[in-house]
């Protein structure tokens, strides 16, 4: 008797939630997912801000397939020389303020957030922690007890002490950060609360405080990074440098790597008291980072930055008259469309993938749906998208 992929996917693949995609992609390219039936599916949020040249870029694939004939895993992390962490950290330096010149890498964007956290306490020799009301940092157990929703993490419990929660935007709050915070936690742009954006003001506050009370900024950049919303870097819109940097998702071109980014006076704080303060088997693995430096080679070099508000804006002008709509918020191609419940979104979604389109709720904003599609996407398929979108809100 054969069984289906999909069969053999709930009997063996730990699930996530009882109501998975159940999306079954035989192969990728561009903005566009493939069924084994040959079905077509839209890519409208790549991968949850991933797939930022699109699927199997040409030159990210080149590079995978001149690592690997070269090597792959050697040693554990910070021990060898090996060329593509190298290059990658000197390349990622050069894209960044002068005072971030070390980079520490790590698997994902929760390990990014783990390792950032644990150098803050290790510097500042300080234990509190702040982050923001609805932010989301990951699942590991540190990220986990940043994450400003209780009903996330009530299970877990209990989770790390001594950290606590502001509402963005919020002046008044500042005023808890004091001489025994280690760091303040946040998303340049709080992307699973909704997309909701700081005021540039907020920021720069935030930014004199802990500068005032010796607390390090911590910015998450894992969703807002590598011209995702227009810039380089979210911190860009706000005219502020963080500490440290978390760093993940569109970094690795489609590949599974991350980064904290500091200074190195801050950073050498892991050799110390302990020695070893800090270590992980496959951060940076080479495929991974040869990966990286080529996408981050051509996000940083073809302009294409550039060409990320007007692409929001196309997007934004096709979709914000529908009767449905009430609000399309964000930065570049990060947004959230607003429709009303999480009812609506739910029917969307579904709808979506039965019309060949790909999109997503956000974990702590149930009444908008997520555009972030790969950065590459053309004007014609963002119409294309645009049409996609209202017929399946016109079907609801």
């Amino acid at each position: 008797m054969n069984i289906s992929h999909r069969e053999l996917f709930l009997n063996y693949i730990g699930q996530t939630s009882e109501s998975p995609y159940l999306v079954e992609v035989e192969k990728a390219k561009g903005v566009y997912m493939y069924g084994p039936d040959g079905k077509k599916y839209f890519d409208l949020i790549s991968g949850v801000s991933v797939s930022s040249l699109g699927h199997c870029n040409e030159q990210v694939i080149k590079a995978v397939q001149e690592q690997v004939e070269k090597y792959m895993h050697l040693m554990v992390y910070g021990e060898f020389v090996q060329s593509p962490q190298v290059e990658l950290a000197e390349y990622l330096c050069g894209m960044l303020p002068k005072k971030f010149d070390n980079v520490y890498f790590v698997n994902s964007g929760s390990e990014a957030i783990e390792g950032a956290t644990k150098l803050a306490k290790r510097y500042t020799r300080r234990r509190k922690m702040f982050s923001f009301v609805n932010a989301y940092h990951g699942s590991t157990q540190g990220a986990l007890s940043l994450c400003g929703n209780e009903d996330f993490k009530r299970s877990f419990r209990p989770l790390l002490p001594d950290v606590y929660h502001l509402e963005l935007n919020n002046f008044d709050q500042l005023s808890q950060i004091d001489e025994d915070t280690a760091c303040v936690v946040l998303e340049s742009i709080q992307a699973e609360g909704g997309v909701m954006v700081p005021t540039v003001e907020y920021m720069q506050q935030l930014r004199s405080v802990c500068t005032e009370k010796g607390a390090l900024l911590i910015l998450d950049e894992i969703q807002t990074g590598f011209g995702r919303t227009g810039k380089m870097f979210g911190f860009m819109h706000f005219g502020i440098e963080p500490d440290i940097i978390c760093f993940a998702k569109a970094l690795g071109a489609g590949m599974p790597i991350g980064a904290f980014v500091s200074s190195r006076k801050i950073m050498s704080s892991f050799m110390t008291d302990p020695v070893l303060g800090h270590i992980t088997t496959f951060g940076g693995h080479p495929v991974s980072a040869a990966a990286a430096l080529a996408g981050v080679k051509i996000i940083n070099e073809s302009g294409i930055v550039d060409t990320i508000q007007a692409k929001a804006d196309r997007f934004i002008s096709n979709l914000k008259s529908h009767p449905m709509v009430s609000e399309i918020r964000g930065k570049g191609l990060l947004l959230a469309v607003e429709i009303g419940s999480f009812d609506n979104v739910l029917k969307f979604i579904k709808r979506a993938i039965a019309n060949g389109l790909i999109s997503d709720w956000f974990i702590f904003h149930d009444t908008a749906f997520r555009i972030a599609p790969p950065l590459v996407i053309t004007d014609e398929e963002i119409d294309e998208a645009s049409e996609l979108i209202i017929k399946t809100l016109n079907e609801i």
